[in-house]
């Protein structure tokens, strides 16, 4: 008995002090990350000057930075998708959303998209683009609702083995997992979000736990997530990171070829997300909003605690409070759905709207309508589409400093604002903005929309994956010097 409590202690403590190694070993990276993220993004921004060619196998930035032909490819590749849900076009979270957005891309430039994917609960699935090349294979789901991989994989081996097999394949995370993936050399898995990365989201959630709460044992088992992720993602071929934060990590911590490690950041519709005056004026309009408010925030998303919204309703509720000129000439547009959205609304005030979840054009009315658009997440992984959506409407930012957003999104003050996840911090912030005013911050936005059109449109995501599929498939191989994929000319670009 006495052996197996000591034991037990001993197992404790190791788990201990590797948590506070793991945790600590994240910082400098954080800092890193955030310190040095302005310099590292513009030197991103100036690649290439001598023009020379580039193995894009081992190109260690962003390919957005890049900028490939418009012109069809002299190839029309055959491309197997495995996503866990094809979602409603008008709802769709992150990773649904990169799906979407990215493949119905593909298939408007002439690639053949074999969907492998489960059935929606109401066993319809939005068929909203009908394509010719656009094709679904459809599974249930299993019972704790992820594709059941035995008969997906049964039917992408059946289309695999008619007259063209696929060129490529993509999975979306682990829609494919790693038990199925260890011969295909023609597999890209794309990553939203990664173990190690959300270490610093539950260092945050533990600083911030009410005293009265238990402790929780979520950074123990983060650390043996991290080390399961690490042994099993080499089974991919190649890996998409999307954030450079998420890149890097993925080469120096989960220890993954630089040449299988490729940065390609989210882009959103660029022909929905713009400004457009008319538009913001009558969803102002349609909200009864007065011209004398001086400010309008916006938030949106989902309305959930990992997304930072107790600590921006305790911002908010005290600055209503302490100041009544804050309270008396800004408004704060919430859309999105969750528990808070209720909370946002027990304030009790008329300078908080509460909208509920919104449709793509909707969306873009809101963005349009707004002066700043406020991301308070405690997520430290991926890369959000709505401040995507924000930065191409032409709004300027205000986020919570995680690598992510600072090493990839908000790379300096010019396009908006950051602050460390406390009350105090945020509240700080809000004031700055206040006192900055409209003027200010629409040349902020001005200046965080053009470097979006360089970076985060759909198109610039969509010709920088159609790249890579191009370049990891079997037909570079067999190809002439100057058909190669793989190497990127800028003087043809």
């Amino acid at each position: 008995m006495a052996k197996d409590q000591a034991s037990l202690f001993s197992f404790r403590s190791c788990c201990c002090i590797l948590v506070f190694l793991c945790a600590f070993s994240s910082i400098p990276l954080l800092y890193w990350s955030y310190s040095f993220g302005y310099g590292y993004s513009y030197i991103q921004m100036t690649v290439n000057n001598e023009n020379k060619p580039i193995n894009l196998l081992t190109f260690s930035k962003a390919w957005n930075h890049l900028v490939f032909s418009s012109k069809q490819p002299q190839k029309f590749l055959k491309i197997a998708l495995f996503v866990k849900k094809w979602p409603d076009e008008q709802h769709a979270g992150g990773l649904e959303r990169h799906a979407l957005t990215l493949h119905l891309a593909l298939a408007k430039r002439g690639h053949e998209l074999h969907i492998f994917t489960a059935s929606s609960s109401n066993s319809s699935l939005p068929l909203h683009t009908p394509m010719r090349n656009l094709r679904f294979h459809i599974s249930r789901p299993t019972a704790a609702g992820y594709l059941d991989q035995a008969v997906i994989w049964k039917q992408f081996q059946a289309e695999n083995a008619t007259e063209r097999p696929f060129d490529v394949i993509h999975t979306e995370s682990v829609g494919l997992r790693h038990t199925r993936s260890n011969n295909l050399n023609n597999l890209a898995v794309s990553w939203h979000g990664i173990a190690y990365e959300t270490i610093h989201s539950d260092i945050i959630q533990e600083l911030l736990r009410n005293t009265k709460d238990p402790e929780s044992n979520t950074l123990t088992e983060r650390v043996k997530k991290v080390i399961e992720e690490v042994k099993f993602f080499q089974s991919y071929a190649h890996h998409v990171a999307t954030s450079d934060h998420a890149g890097d990590v993925l080469k120096r911590i989960y220890m993954i070829p630089e040449e299988r490690v490729h940065v390609i950041l989210n882009g959103v519709n660029e022909e929905i997300f713009k400004p457009d005056i008319s538009k913001g004026n009558e969803f102002r309009l349609n909200l009864g909003i007065p011209k004398s408010k001086s400010l309008i925030l916006g938030l949106a998303g989902r309305l959930v605690k990992d997304k930072g919204h107790p600590l921006m309703f305790e911002a908010l509720k005290q600055i209503f409070d302490e100041n009544s000129t804050f309270r008396d000439s800004v408004i704060v547009l919430v859309a999105g759905n969750g528990p808070w959205g209720a909370r946002y609304k027990d304030l009790g005030l008329n300078n908080v709207m509460v909208l509920g979840p919104l449709e793509q054009a909707q969306l873009a009315g809101f963005y349009n309508t707004i002066d700043v658009f406020i991301n308070p997440t405690l997520r430290a992984q991926g890369l959000d589409h709505t401040l995507l959506e924000a930065i191409l409407t032409g709004k300027p930012l205000i986020a919570t400093k995680l690598a992510s957003i600072t090493g990839s999104i908000i790379v300096s003050n010019e396009m908006g604002y950051t602050y460390a996840p406390t009350v105090g911090e945020l509240k700080k912030v809000l004031y700055e903005v206040l006192e900055d005013g409209r003027e200010i911050l629409k040349q902020k936005g001005r200046f965080a929309r053009d470097r979006g059109l360089k970076l985060f449109t759909a198109t610039k995501m969509a010709a920088a994956y159609e790249r890579l599929f191009l370049c990891i498939s079997g037909y570079v191989k067999q190809a002439k010097k100057h058909d190669n994929y793989c190497i990127y000319q800028p003087q043809f670009n």
